[in-house]
């Protein structure tokens, strides 16, 4: 094309002399910024010259005159479990396509404070998302200075206090409400949250319409805002039946301390429990594994159902009712939102559906014994 060397790297000059346009509605274009300034045939010759010219934007001079790193830090409680595995893959997704990276970090403790992984995340970093956390946990990143994103977190005491949600009980009510609305009282940005609430109204929905009466609630002993709205749900929906027996026993997060707990809730005095209400998949593959160990048939004689949908829900026999919870697409919904803070967009903080994947570990209780 004319006006361009051999030897020289084409210039966003060479793009706009080739297309006919000037140098500002080239970057309008190729910075994804033309849509109702620059026409849509007019776009497409910039684009085309680009392609033609093999043009590629300098990346660090655009960098450093926004003054970005196009990173952002992912923070998320374990790289153990699959699930935060997915909703890396999710967040990586997207910033691959805004040409940022994702940065992943687990927190050393848990869900407890996270310390600085680059001694300065300032100076390193654009923004923040943070996984199942709790929003204090993340003061020592950025110092409250850098956009926050939570996910799967508690949208703020404003926002839970008075929405709707699941109703009230343990301080959980708000738990379905917007979490771009109560995000102020995070200090996060905005919150992306599943509908947590409406996944454990299907689960107890489900076991209600099957005959359930006696249900044990093998909950998680982690304390996030995920694991309180389920419980709280789990207690509002059951007590709203009228003739339920609801017990809860705490767990820590591993399959063979789900194990001990269900034993117990399994064995203890009384009537049996006819439905195990676990709050992830790794507690109800604990609790399957119990039920196995003292004779016990699942679902002839105990039903259990689990959260998440991991990999692991159709690796136990029988395979586990569960609720899907798409990692995955909240991890590139949380990116989404923190570009669009970064660009002073309004981001999406709606809740995302989720889904009862109804499989062959749960049927109706065990009709009584006739003495």
């Amino acid at each position: 094309m004319p006006g361009v060397t051999d030897t020289a790297r084409p210039t966003s000059r060479d793009v706009a002399r080739a297309a006919g346009v000037s140098q500002a509605t080239v970057s309008l274009v190729l910075g994804g910024k033309s849509r109702g300034r620059v026409s849509e045939r007019t776009a497409e010759a910039v684009r085309a010259a680009a392609l033609a010219l093999g043009y590629r934007p300098n990346l660090a001079a655009r960098n450093l005159r926004l003054g970005r790193t196009r990173t952002a830090l992912l923070v998320v409680p374990a790289l153990t479990n699959e699930y935060f595995a997915r909703v890396y893959t999710g967040a990586a997704r997207v910033a691959a396509e805004h040409e940022f990276g994702v940065v992943l970090y687990p927190s050393p403790d848990g869900i407890g404070p996270a310390r600085d992984p680059f001694g300065s995340a300032r100076a390193s970093l654009d923004g923040v998302i943070a996984s199942s956390m709790a929003a204090d946990a993340l003061d020592a990143i950025g110092g409250g200075d850098l956009p926050l994103v939570m996910l799967d977190s508690d949208p703020g005491a404003a926002g839970a206090a008075g929405a709707g949600g699941a109703g009230g009980s343990g301080g959980a009510g708000g738990a379905a409400g917007s979490g771009a609305a109560g995000a102020a009282g995070s200090g996060a940005a905005v919150t992306v949250n599943f509908d947590i609430a409406d996944g454990m109204r299907q689960v107890a929905r489900c076991l209600l319409g099957l005959g359930h009466r006696r249900i044990t609630h093998l909950a998680s002993a982690v304390d996030t805002w995920t694991f309180h709205v389920r419980a709280a749900t789990l207690a509002d929906t059951l007590a709203g039946a009228g003739d339920v027996v609801l017990y809860t026993v705490r767990s820590a997060h591993s399959v063979e301390d789900a194990r001990l707990a269900a034993e117990h809730a399994l064995t203890r005095p009384g009537p049996r429990p006819t439905a195990l209400v676990c709050d992830d998949d790794i507690l109800a593959a604990g609790a399957c594994k119990a039920a196995r160990r003292l004779g016990l048939r699942v679902p002839a004689d105990v039903s259990v159902t689990g959260f998440d949908d991991l990999a692991l829900a159709t690796a136990v026999e029988p395979e586990l009712t569960t609720v899907r919870l798409p990692a995955d697409e909240i991890g590139g919904r949380g990116m989404a939102a923190l570009l669009a803070v970064l660009d002073g967009r309004p981001a999406d903080g709606s809740d995302l559906p989720v889904e009862l994947v109804v499989r062959g570990s749960t049927g109706p209780p065990p009709a009584p014994a006739v003495t």
